[in-house]
């Protein structure tokens, strides 16, 4: 009976201890402002490999509004791609999204609720297997799941999903140190996320395996296609059919979609009218989800940094 207890008490000893190192490590990560930014307004912090469980460590920004205080509380929105959010002088193709230009207009002029900006970056190799909404790849038939994997071996592609472990990094590991450093509003009706292509699908995904932690998505040119367009696609019809399963409650809960019809945006406005089915079909109307189409934009930041307001209007308005 002693040595029994004896060894109850050594492993809940190194359990505290595990516990205790894990607080700790969680408590030490700091974001440091990044004073060479160019901004329009506000600053921008960062760590530069944020610590996870569930996904290969990546720099996490945060962009803070002028005069943000803690004396207030704000909004948070969440976005993938967070490379190309704010500074064009940084990016790979020298664009952005120009997310604290028009954050920072909407709010100086009160048409949005004060809010802060949180923006995951990706890592290029593996962008797609974060992004995918892993399960709706269920909805495949097996043969066909089979062959796709298939396919991507011989390509030497990697064919290990990790769409929800990027969900998990995102709500349980980062929005708690999110919440914890900075003055937020951590309920769902604050909370919002949003991207653009596969960052579009991911958004979707967000809201729907945890519409109690984001009340809102914003998913602009969402990427229908799934992966690259090909004959007799089977990822459009997957990723329908996990939306009419899974899509959130139209009662407490707004989604923004958009897409244009140049460059990779051509592929999605075939989509549109499914778009619209599976949004009536779970009772969003007009004031709780959109659908939008902007003539002759491609698949670029510089094409969504023009019509950004329309989702930060709409997701975010006071």
């Amino acid at each position: 009976m002693k040595r029994y207890i004896l060894m109850v008490l050594i492993l809940w000893s190194f359990d505290s201890q595990s516990q205790s190192k894990n607080s700790s490590s969680a408590d030490e990560i700091a974001f440091k402002q990044l004073k060479d930014a160019v901004l329009y307004e506000g600053t921008l912090h960062r760590v530069e490999a944020f610590p996870s469980q569930y996904i290969k460590p990546r720099p996490v920004d945060v962009w803070l509004p002028k005069n943000y205080t803690k004396k207030k509380s704000y909004a948070v929105l969440y976005m993938h791609d967070g490379q190309n959010l704010f500074d064009s002088t940084t990016t790979w193709n020298k664009q952005e999204w120009k997310v604290d230009d028009w954050a920072s207009k909407l709010m100086n002029n009160k048409k949005t609720k004060d809010f802060i900006v949180v923006g995951i970056h990706n890592i290029p190799q593996i962008r797609w297997l974060d992004l995918f909404p892993e399960k709706s790849f269920e909805y495949i038939n097996e043969t066909t799941r089979d062959s796709l994997i298939a396919m991507a071996k011989k390509n030497n592609f990697d064919v290990k999903l990790n769409g929800d472990n990027y969900l998990k990094f995102l709500v349980e590991e980062l929005k708690p140190v999110i919440d914890r450093t900075y003055s937020t509003l951590p309920e769902k009706e604050h909370t919002v996320v949003a991207g653009s292509s596969m960052g579009g699908l991911m958004s979707m995904y967000a809201i729907s395996e945890y519409p109690d932690t984001f009340g809102a998505a914003g998913c602009i040119s969402t990427h229908w296609v799934g992966a690259m367009p090909m004959p007799n696609n089977p990822y459009p019809e997957a990723i329908f059919k996990y939306m009419e399963d899974h899509l959130p409650s139209s009662k407490t809960h707004k989604l923004y979609f958009d897409y244009g019809n140049k460059t990779l945006d051509q592929f999605y406005p075939k989509f549109a009218p499914r778009v619209d089915k599976i949004l009536k079909q779970k009772g969003y109307t007009e004031t709780n989800s959109k659908n939008l189409f902007f003539e002759g934009t491609d698949h670029s930041e510089s094409s969504w940094n023009k019509r950004l307001d329309q989702p930060l209007l709409f997701l975010l308005a006071n």
